[in-house]
């Protein structure tokens, strides 16, 4: 299997190269800055190894998305389309979720929340809690038998700084850091420690209270570039993979293929 893996977020479009089922790199550029991506996207694919048998040259591989950003969906598709002269395969309408969605409106379901919970189940093979920090915060759980049973949204860090900023009248905008105390000197440090406790507080406090509905401590994996920066105040989580969400449309890319066979 060769693939290319999109993970287009709120904020950044994250690639990831798989040849021969084995993940070669991943890397990450901002939604907006278009001309980066386009080359990101151009040197990747040059990367997969042209068919043997195709006497055009074409490349043997696909290009599989995972998008909770439209808009940023119809340039990559654009950028495949006319850089490229492919076409893009999109997780939830072309590649079925890898995993069975037990919530109202299944179709209304980011595919990033439901791409990094099978990924995680696909490890843990028991009841597991995935929390992504990224724009937005999402903790979701997988029950035992691996189904998706939904999860809590909030809001992250920077959506929070910037509320604080904008809805009051005195509060100045932060950027949040690992606080050297968890009491603040200075409004700066008060908000600062405020909105870090505040995450991993509410993320050990969240994960509780499934595990008293499912009668077990799930397995808890964090992810996101939110949960680098809380992850060694977070001694209760059991692992921090980043990219979960890329690594989750290469394992629907496999079901789907091996569904076919």
């Amino acid at each position: 299997m060769n693939l290319i893996a999109i993970d287009i977020g709120n904020t950044n479009i994250g690639v990831g190269l798989f040849l021969n089922d084995e993940e070669q790199f991943i890397k990450s550029v901002p939604g907006d800055a278009k001309a980066e991506l386009t080359e990101l996207l151009k040197s990747t694919w040059e990367m997969i190894p042209v068919a043997k048998r195709s006497k055009e040259g074409k490349r043997e591989g696909v290009i599989v998305i995972s998008s909770v950003k439209p808009a940023w969906t119809q340039v990559v598709r654009d950028i495949a389309k006319q850089t490229l002269g492919e076409n893009i395969l999109l997780v939830g309408s072309e590649i079925p979720f890898p995993i069975e969605l037990s919530i109202e409106h299944p179709e209304t379901v980011g595919t990033d929340r439901a791409l990094a919970a099978s990924a995680a189940y696909a490890v843990a093979e028991h009841a597991v809690a995935v929390a992504d920090f990224g724009t937005a915060v999402t903790i979701d759980l997988v029950d035992d038998r691996g189904v998706f049973c939904g999860g809590v949204i909030f809001p992250g860090f920077e959506m929070s700084a910037n509320a604080l900023h904008n809805d009051t009248a005195q509060l100045p905008k932060v950027t949040v850091t690992k606080p050297q105390w968890p009491f603040g000197k200075n409004t700066v440090e008060a908000i600062n420690a405020g909105l870090y406790y505040s995450a991993v507080s509410s993320l050990q406090e969240i994960v509780r209270r499934y595990a008293e509905v499912i009668g077990t401590w799930p397995q808890l994996i964090i992810t996101g570039s939110g949960a680098k920066l809380i992850k060694d105040d977070c001694d209760f989580a059991d692992n921090y993979v980043p990219n979960l969400v890329i690594k989750g449309i290469a394992l629907a890319y496999k079901k789907y293929i091996e569904s076919k066979e």
